[in-house]
């Protein structure tokens, strides 16, 4: 269990993946596999797809950014300034997260701790 550390505004937060989305995906494709093959592998491969960017995607909360981490590697910085929305769809069940910025929409799937990220969207950037 993931513990929630207090967010200090000048702290970085990097969420923990989460890797329970892949492993249902993936878990979905077996008996599956005994009705549809083809659609079997492909829910698999999203599944194994997923997993793979689990392991080596990050997200960092800093001060002012969202920033994408690949290894140690920034792939995006979303400025929190730009952002005009942002929704973690299905409370019950945290599958996708979806924010606005003023020219683009993005949706990612959670592969990270989803209280984690809630609380660190709530703390960085709340909603109006």
């Amino acid at each position: 269990m993931t513990t929630v550390p207090s967010l200090i505004p000048d702290s970085t937060v990097e969420l923990s993946p989460s890797f329970w989305l892949p492993i249902a995906l993936v878990g979905l494709a077996l008996p599956l596999f005994l009705v549809q093959v083809w659609v079997s592998g492909a829910i698999a491969l999203f599944g194994l797809f997923l997993f793979i960017q689990a392991a080596t995607l990050r997200l960092r909360f800093t001060q002012t950014d969202l920033d994408i981490y690949r290894g140690e590697s920034l792939i995006r910085r979303f400025p929190y300034r730009e952002w005009q929305n942002w929704r973690i769809f299905w409370t019950p069940v945290p599958i996708l997260f979806y924010f606005k910025e003023i020219n683009s929409i993005h949706f990612l799937p959670v592969l990270f701790d989803p209280k984690m990220l809630k609380t660190c969207l709530e703390a960085r950037c709340p909603r109006s």
